[in-house]
Parts: structure tokens; sequence; C-alpha cells
């Protein structure tokens, strides 16, 4: 994640300080020494919508291979002597799994924070309460287009209605909630009415996710936006940072370039700001997959992220998920924490890499059968990033 508004507007959010403190991107293991990753638990594979894009494949369907709740707490038993600081739980759609507050509240008994990514069609009235009563952190539901737009993406028609009435019950009995909106060629037109809707409703933070080549989202890479068109959204969402300063958190999700990207706007527009920008990226470190975030599907399966699902490095049923992490067996897990030496292509040669590094790997993969290879998503030019050229400057 890259803080548009802690970086752009010096505003104080609680996930900053798991991203931009001294000494995190030099961690091998966690968020910073001595603490684990944030993990992302898928904890079912069951949801009630169709999604063109779902990185996890989920289906309408109960899965047997679901760990059960007494695995579930085996396994924040795990997290919580490893001092992982969130568990975000997702899915399929979360608030599907039966047990899911029982879980949350022995998580909160352990001390860890938890935090759901859901659709928000079934949070009404009755579920927001119990979401707020069971102290979740923070609520993220997905918004994917206005209206029918959204509805036809999620495959539901009246899904749109359904996820902003969630998003109002829990702004009603002050719970923390924001949207997750994943850009794509579908709603790249919509942005200007996604902040329309942001403003009206008063919503706090919007995380704006680049598309991931994974799971049915490995179909769309055609449907993703050009070079011109990515640069273009950064710079309207630059733009609103500005404009909303404190009042709205917004971040960008999985494409790192938006670091190199956004602080040369800064040098460029904002230059009084570049100096506290450039030390907050380098802090931050670009991504850190197999690092300071790790994922754990519904069936216990341990892997980098949440859209690297076909790299697995082990079980919690069979191994703790700390000793798992720990391990330098695995190629690919040993890999991320030392790969600059093992990128290729542009990526290899970029002179962003300490506030990029390397990128999405399911990208590069995806679109060349390469974890190491370049990411395809990456919108810098050649001059940009050093290939041609040595001056930090945007391309005209």
């Amino acid at each position: 994640m890259i803080g548009f508004s802690k970086l752009l507007c010096a505003t104080e959010n609680y996930g900053d300080s798991l991203r931009y403190v001294h000494g995190a991107n030099r961690a091998k293991h966690g968020v910073r020494s001595g603490r684990g990753p944030v993990v992302v638990w898928n904890c079912t594979n069951r949801c009630n919508l169709t999604c063109r894009h779902c990185y996890a494949n989920s289906d309408n369907r109960r899965f047997k291979e679901e760990l059960t709740t007494k695995e579930a707490k085996k396994f924040i038993d795990d997290l919580a002597e490893y001092k992982v600081p969130v568990l975000l739980i997702s899915g399929g759609e979360p608030l599907l799994r039966e047990d899911l507050f029982e879980i949350i509240n022995y998580a909160r008994s352990k001390n860890i924070r938890c935090t759901i990514s859901t659709n928000g069609t079934s949070i009404n009235k009755a579920i927001a309460a119990k979401i707020k009563e069971h102290q979740v952190s923070y609520v993220g539901i997905s918004i994917d287009g206005i209206g029918e737009r959204h509805d036809q993406f999620r495959g539901m028609k009246g899904s749109f209605d359904l996820a902003v009435h969630g998003i109002r019950n829990c702004l009603e009995i002050g719970q923390k909630v924001g949207l997750r909106f994943t850009i794509n060629r579908h709603n790249y037109d919509q942005l200007e009415a996604l902040f329309d809707l942001i403003e009206k409703e008063n919503i706090p933070r919007v995380c704006f996710y680049h598309l991931a080549y994974s799971g049915r989202g490995d179909s769309m890479i055609d449907e993703d936006l050009t070079p011109s068109e990515k640069r273009l959204a950064i710079d309207f969402i630059i733009k609103k940072t500005i404009e909303l300063g404190d009042k709205v958190e917004i971040l960008t999700v999985d494409n790192h370039a938006d670091a190199p990207y956004l602080y040369m706007k800064t040098c460029k527009e904002y230059p009084e700001r570049k100096e506290r920008v450039w030390e907050l990226l380098q802090m931050n470190g670009g991504n850190r997959s197999g690092i300071a975030i790790a994922n754990v599907d519904y069936k216990g399966d341990v892997h980098p992220d949440q859209f690297t699902q076909h790299h697995t490095f082990g079980n919690i049923r069979e191994t703790a998920f700390s000793e798992i992490w720990e391990s330098s067996d695995n190629t690919i897990l040993n890999g991320l924490r030392n790969r600059k030496e093992l990128l290729k292509g542009r990526c290899s040669k970029c002179k962003w890499l300490n506030i990029c590094n390397g990128n999405l790997r399911a990208r590069g993969e995806s679109l060349n059968g390469d974890f190491w290879e370049s990411d395809p998503a990456c919108y810098l030019s050649d001059r940009e990033i050093g290939l041609e050229d040595p001056e930090t400057v945007l391309d005209k």
C-alpha cells in the first residue's frame, strides 16, 4: 500500500505506523524487527457474487477443506506469539462464515487487530452492530463502479445498492469503513463519480487497487489500463488527495510504480514536499510480499500474498505459520527477501528499485511465465527508470 494522504498531506492513520517507520525496509520476516507480517487470511472461498477479477476464484458453495474453528484458533495462537500486528480477514465473502465473529473475538483477545474485506451486500443494521460490538478495526467494502456498472462487474443485480447501504449502516454507528476500488477498463471513466460518492456519503477511506493478473483476473490482462490511462488515473487521485486533505485517507495498492511516479510529480508540482515524500518512500521500501505481507488461504496453505496462491510454502495444519515464514528452504520465499539480485528485464535495471522493489511478481509471472520477470503493469517510461536518460523528470 502507498499512503497518498500520508505522503502528500502528512495525515496520521494506523497503517502508517506499519509502513513508514525507520528500519521497516530492512526487516526480513515482518513489518519490522521483532514483529511478524500483516497476514491476509482467506477464511472461506464461498461467495455470493461472481466478480470478474476475483483472485481467489471464489464460488457460491461450501468448501470442505476450510479450516475448522479449532484450527483457526490454533492458527491465531501462533500469530499472537509471532507478534503479527494485523489479521486482514477476506474470502470469498468472510461474512458467510458462521463462526467469523467467534474467531474475531478470539483474535482480539490475543491483541491482534482485525479488519474485514467484504463485498458489503450482507451488512444490514444488525450485522453492522455485530461488527462494531466485536471491535473490528476496519471494514473495507468493494465498489467497482457506480450503479449498474458495479452490478455487471460483480455479477449480481442490486449489489451496488446493497454495498452502499452496508457502508451507511457502518457509518451510522461509528464503525470505521472505507471503499476498495479496482481500477480497470470497465470503471476507469467513473473515478470522478466515485469521489462524488465518497464526499456525498462522508466515507473516510478509499484504497485504489491496480488489477492483479491472478485467479479470474488473469483473463483480464487485455482489460487493464494503458500506461497513459494509468498516469491520468493517478494524476486525478493525486489531485483529489490534495483537495480532500485529512478528510479522506487515500491509498493505492498493487502497483509500486505509483511510488516513483508520485515522487516525480511531487518534485515538479509540490517541490516543498519532495524531501519528506522521498524519506517516507525509502522507509516503506516498495513491495514487501513474502516479508511484511503474508497470505493464508481457506485450506491453510501459506503464500507470499493473496495474489500468488499458486506458490505454496507449507500448510498450517502441518507446520506453524511462524515456522513456515521463518524458513529459508523455499526458493521463492527466500528469493523475495533478496529479490533485487533475481529480478530480470526492466525491473533489474530500474533506478527506483529501493522504493518499488520489483512491483507485483504475480503479474510478471502471468505474462512472461517467469516469477522474476518485469511487471508488465509498470507504466513508467524507459527514460524515467534510467534506461535512456538519467534525468528524474516526467515525460510529457
